[in-house]
C-alpha cells in the first residue's frame, strides 16, 4: 500500500498535466480537450496541424454527449490545410480564444492527401458543432491575391454537410478567397462575426452559402473585397438580419445559372441591413444559358450610405447571346432608403425572354450624392411600385 502511494505521488509530481487531463475526462462534466495537451505550441511558427487533428479525434470520439475542443487565449497557432471530419459521437463545442494563422506564402501550403484544395480549414459532416469564443482566423491571403488565378485560391473556412451549426463571436481576416463557406448545411445560426479584408482583394466574399437551408445569419460586420454575402444555388429559407456591409459588393442572390445548369434559390429574406460605400446594395444576379428559378425573395428595412447600384436585378451578369436563363419572380423591396453614389439608383435588367414577374416595391426613397435627379431603369419587369422615389417605369406606380 505504501508503495502504491509513492507511485501515485510521483505520477502527480512528474506529470501534473496528464493528471489534470485525466480529472477533466472523469469528473462527470463534458470532456475537454486542449490542443496544447496534444502537442500544439502556439508560437505562430511551428506547424500545429497534427496536434489539432489529434485533439479533434479525441473530442470526436468522446463518450459523453458533449465534448469541448479548447484553443486557448494568448497563443497563435500555425495550421496547414486541415479537415476536421465527422460524424462525431458527441456534439462538439470548439472554444476558440486564440489566433489561428495560415502559412504566409501560398507556396508553403501543404495539402493533405484527402483534400479537395478548396478550403484551408474544413469541418465536414458534423451534427451539433459550435465554434465560438472570441478567437481569430487569419488566412494571410495577400500572396494568393497576387500570384494565383481565381480558380486556384481556396476559401479560408468551410462547413460542409453540417447540421445544427452554431458560429458566434469570431473574427475572420484576409482569406485567400471566400472567408466562410456554408455548403450543404441545414439549421445554422451564425452571429456576431467580424470579417475584414482590403476592398481591392479579389473574390474575398464574407459568406458564400450554397445548397443549404434554414440558415439564420445575423448581427455581423463585414468589410471585404467582394460580396459581403453571396447566396448560391440550392439555398432556401435563408434569413439575414442586422448585417453591416461595406466596403464590398453588397448582398447577392447568385450568381445563378451556369450554362447548362439548373439553379434554384427561394425563401431568401434580408432585413435591417446597412450598406456603406458598397459597389452594390441588394442584388440578384443570374447568367444566361442555365435554367431554374429565383423566387420568394424579400429585402426589407435597408439603409444605404453612398451605395452604388442600391437595388439591382442583373440577368446579364455574363453576356451570352441567343439563350435564356433563370426565372426571377416574387421579389419584394420594402422600406429601402438612403443615398446612392450615382444617379441610376434602381436597375431591373431582366431576361429579355422570361422577364421578371411579381416584383413589389413599397416605400422606396433613394437620393443621390451626385448633382442631378436620381432615376430608375428597367427592362421586362412587371409588378407594382407604391410610394417610390424615384418611380420605376416598368412597374405600375401607385
Amino acid at each position: 500500500m505504501k508503495g502504491l502511494f509513492v507511485v501515485l505521488f510521483i505520477f502527480v509530481i512528474v506529470s501534473p498535466s496528464l493528471c489534470a487531463r485525466a480529472i477533466r475526462l472523469h469528473d462527470g462534466s463534458p470532456s475537454s480537450f486542449n490542443v496544447v495537451d496534444f502537442g500544439a505550441l502556439g508560437d505562430g511558427q511551428t506547424d500545429d496541424s497534427q496536434a489539432f487533428l489529434k485533439a479533434w479525434q479525441a473530442a470526436c470520439g468522446a463518450a459523453e454527449d458533449t465534448a469541448t475542443l479548447v484553443i486557448p487565449q494568448g497563443k497563435t497557432f500555425l495550421l496547414q490545410p486541415v479537415i476536421f471530419q465527422g460524424p462525431c459521437k458527441p456534439a462538439i463545442n470548439v472554444q476558440h480564444g486564440g489566433s489561428i494563422v495560415a502559412p504566409g506564402d501560398s507556396n508553403d501550403w501543404k495539402w493533405p492527401a484527402n483534400s479537395n484544395k478548396r478550403g484551408w480549414i474544413q469541418f465536414a459532416d458534423i451534427n451539433g458543432l459550435t465554434v465560438s469564443g472570441g478567437g481569430q482566423f487569419d488566412g494571410q491571403g495577400a500572396s494568393w491575391w497576387k500570384s494565383a488565378g481565381v480558380a486556384f485560391r481556396p476559401s479560408a473556412l468551410q462547413f460542409i454537410g453540417c447540421k445544427n451549426l452554431r458560429l458566434s463571436s469570431l473574427t475572420h481576416m484576409n482569406s485567400p478567397r471566400n472567408h466562410i463557406g456554408i455548403v450543404t448545411c441545414s439549421g445554422s445560426d451564425i452571429s456576431n462575426l467580424t470579417i475584414r479584408a482590403p476592398m481591392n482583394s479579389p473574390n474575398t466574399d464574407g459568406f458564400d452559402i450554397s445548397g443549404s437551408s434554414n440558415i439564420l445569419l445575423h448581427d455581423c460586420d463585414i468589410q471585404t473585397g467582394d460580396d459581403c454575402i453571396a447566396i448560391n444555388s440550392g439555398s432556401s429559407f435563408i434569413n439575414i438580419t442586422g448585417v453591416s456591409c461595406g466596403p464590398g459588393h453588397g448582398i447577392s442572390v447568385g450568381s445563378l445559372g451556369t450554362p447548362g445548369a439548373f439553379a434554384t434559390a427561394e425563401e431568401i429574406h434580408v432585413k435591417n441591413c446597412t450598406f456603406t460605400r458598397t459597389e452594390n446594395g441588394v442584388r440578384i444576379k443570374t447568367r444566361p444559358g442555365g435554367s431554374g428559378f429565383a423566387r420568394k425573395i424579400t429585402f426589407e428595412d435597408i439603409i444605404l450610405v453612398g451605395a452604388g447600384n442600391p437595388v439591382i436585378i442583373d440577368q446579364e451578369y455574363v453576356q451570352l447571346e441567343g439563350v435564356t436563363g433563370v426565372k426571377v419572380s416574387e421579389v419584394s423591396y420594402r422600406n429601402v432608403r438612403g443615398t446612392a453614389s450615382g444617379l441610376n439608383v434602381v436597375i431591373l435588367k431582366c431576361d429579355k425572354d422570361l422577364g421578371c414577374s411579381k416584383i413589389t416595391m413599397d416605400s422606396i426613397n433613394i437620393a443621390s450624392e451626385k448633382r442631378g435627379t436620381p432615376f430608375a431603369t428597367c427592362t421586362k419587369a412587371d409588378g407594382t411600385c407604391t410610394s417610390c422615389s424615384p418611380t420605376v417605369p416598368c412597374l405600375t406606380n401607385q
